[in-house]
């Protein structure tokens, strides 16, 4: 049996009384039930990494290093973002902008929601801003448009949708797919950036 791929779930909200960990409490929940995959829950909220990037020669402060043992070690990542007037939120720029080749030849899917707008912004900026950095972000994502008219009756969140169901399992199979490829090729020969 092959060992599970290392999946690294950023959450990326970390505005007072969010919405996100509900979404990334969701989520988490449809990747526990893929043997194929392990979690790393990554909530940005309190890792509490500085605002502010240091000069080249500076040393890395301690949040910056323990995140990034955490992003190294990952062979694939997910990134929950809300959609913030049609992107997504500095702090998830934030995060990606303090790390470099622990992105790199690893493959990226992204999850959005937001309140009142489609959502696909967000992701299709974080496309861009990954493949910068060598990550490779999956053509499948998960986009949860008005995300809080999605709660049930008895207020479980999200309601059934099969095609939302549909949406995640063709993401984390995209997901599971690069991650396999691509620690397979970094292992037969290092990335070249």
């Amino acid at each position: 049996m092959r060992e599970p791929m290392r999946v690294a779930m950023i959450l990326g909200s970390t505005r007072t009384g969010r919405f996100g960990p509900l979404v990334a409490d969701w989520f988490a929940g449809r990747v526990a039930r893929r043997p194929d995959l392990t979690l790393d829950r990554i909530d940005l909220a309190t890792v509490a990494l500085p605002d502010q990037l240091p000069d080249l020669d500076e040393p890395l402060p301690d949040p910056v290093r323990e995140l990034g043992s955490r992003l190294a070690t990952a062979d694939a990542f997910i990134v929950v973002t809300p959609e913030y007037n049609r992107s997504f939120p500095a702090a998830v720029k934030n995060a990606i902008d303090w790390f470099d080749t622990e992105w790199a030849a690893k493959p990226v899917a992204i999850v959005t929601y937001c309140r009142d707008a489609e959502g696909g912004h967000g992701a299709a900026q974080l496309r861009q801003v990954f493949t910068e950095l060598n990550a490779v972000p999956t053509r499948r994502t998960v986009t949860i448009p008005k995300a809080w008219q999605r709660f049930t009756v008895d207020g479980t969140w999200p309601r059934p949708d099969a095609e939302l169901h549909e949406s995640v399992e063709s993401t984390l199979d995209q997901l599971t797919w690069w991650a396999e490829a691509l620690r397979t090729a970094r292992a037969a020969s290092p990335f070249v950036p």
